[in-house]
């Protein structure tokens, strides 16, 4: 069967909403390193990852010989039997986490973790209000769209939750763009204390992701979080860090989005997905011990920490850490970011490249993000997959590739992006 008939099944059985890129959709097959191939042959440097899932490689050979093993004894048994590979990567997780006496509930997804860490703070806190950022992503659940800042990936305003949204995680738009870093950080606190001073009663959490993802890999200047953990320990308000994207290592310079922000202490609560399963569905939650068991109700979860996901998870982990792979984020980043940069001053389409590590936006200027989908096009013509997001009014090209990039591959890929962008409309 060829793609187009595959796309009209698709379009017949699937929902309208449910997003496919590119004009005529491309069907991904099976992919090495950094490398896809689709239905027809053709091969592709992966710059988006599996929306930043597949964090070390793809096909990598110690995943998929953990995924092989364990499947080959048994493939499920839930949390009521004792897990051992569950065991083991919850230990891992809860001493790299960097929250004192931290306890770890798996999941199977970024939204599933958000939600039990909204869950977590409601409880212990006793209340349904929260605290987000504008422009924010966490998810596709009910509850999470309920705390989502990003219009148009939140349907319903509906919420089980009171969400109060607070300035910060955009630095380049919005009423303080034009301050300095330090004055920027100031006015988003003196923010933060206006808006508690009209809240009623105790507000349960703030969540913000360290760099926005859906938003367009927006960020605030470091240690701004730092100044507002000062402000919620005032009032006994919990920090959840959504760590979904910004995690394992994929900014370089740091292990965990929240350290760039760590001058105040590590977060109470810390939610991770994508990277950790380099494809497998692994989501999970990082809290204090007191936090994570402040429920009084029986809980268990079939699926989250199968054995299966979870020798995936302990395999990829391994790997990236034996690898450096958070060094080689910081060095290959670092030189694709510069790159762009110079190629961003000679294309008058681009606004501004931001990021860290290999978490790269290219922010446009295109109002009808036109230009967006012309680039997403060009680079799929010439073998190269990108992503895109941002919030507002932005259009921002999305650049996250496995975090074993090597430089050369760096090079390609930047190539045929800057032919791309000076070829836009």
């Amino acid at each position: 069967m060829n793609t187009s008939a595959l796309h009209a099944r698709h379009r017949a059985v699937l929902p309208d909403w449910l997003a496919l890129y590119y004009a005529e959709p491309i069907e991904l097959t099976h992919g090495e390193g950094r490398h896809v191939w689709d239905a027809e042959g053709r091969k592709y440097l992966d710059f988006f990852g599996g929306i930043l899932t597949t964090m070390t490689a793809h096909a990598l050979p110690e995943v998929t010989k953990a995924v092989a093993e364990q499947a080959s004894r048994i493939i499920h048994s839930s949390t009521l039997y004792l897990d051992r590979p569950m065991v083991e990567l919850a230990e891992r997780v809860a001493q790299l986490s960097g929250i004192p006496d931290a306890r770890v509930f798996f999941t199977t997804s970024g939204t599933e973790a958000n939600d039990t860490a909204l869950m977590l703070a409601t409880a212990y806190r006793r209340s349904n209000q929260i605290l987000a950022m504008r422009n924010s992503y966490h998810g596709r659940s009910f509850s999470a769209i309920g705390i989502t800042g990003n219009k148009g990936w939140s349907p319903t305003s509906l919420s089980p939750l009171q969400t109060l949204y607070v300035h910060g995680g955009v630095r380049g738009r919005g009423p303080y763009a034009a301050l300095s870093d330090a004055e920027f950080t100031d006015a988003c606190v003196a923010d933060l204390r206006d808006m508690l001073g009209q809240t009623r009663g105790d507000v349960a959490a703030l969540i913000a992701e360290p760099i926005q993802g859906v938003g367009g890999f927006t960020s605030p200047p470091d240690g701004l979080y730092a100044r507002f953990r000062e402000v919620l320990r005032e009032h006994g308000i919990l920090w959840i860090s959504d760590e979904v994207q910004t995690g394992w290592g994929r900014t370089g310079d740091h292990f965990w989005g929240w350290q760039a922000h760590g001058q105040a202490g590590p977060p109470d609560l810390l939610t991770f997905a994508k990277g950790i399963g380099n494809g497998m569905s692994i989501g999970g939650v990082v809290a204090r011990a007191d936090v994570m068991n402040c429920l009084d109700a029986n809980s268990i979860s079939t699926f989250g920490g199968s054995p299966v996901t979870m020798a995936a998870g302990l395999a990829n982990l391994s790997y990236l850490l034996e690898h450096d792979l958070q060094g080689n984020a910081r060095r290959v980043g670092g030189l694709l970011i510069e790159r762009l940069r110079a190629i961003a001053a000679q294309v008058p389409a681009v606004r501004d490249v931001r990021g860290r590590g290999l978490m790269i936006g290219v922010e446009l200027d295109d109002p009808t993000r036109a230009v967006a989908a012309s680039v997403l096009e060009s680079c799929r013509e010439a073998g190269l997959l990108i992503g895109k997001g941002g919030g507002h009014d932005t259009s921002v090209l999305r650049i996250a590739p496995p975090l074993s990039l090597t430089v050369a591959e760096a090079e390609e890929g930047a190539a045929i992006l800057e032919r791309a962008l000076r070829e836009a409309p």
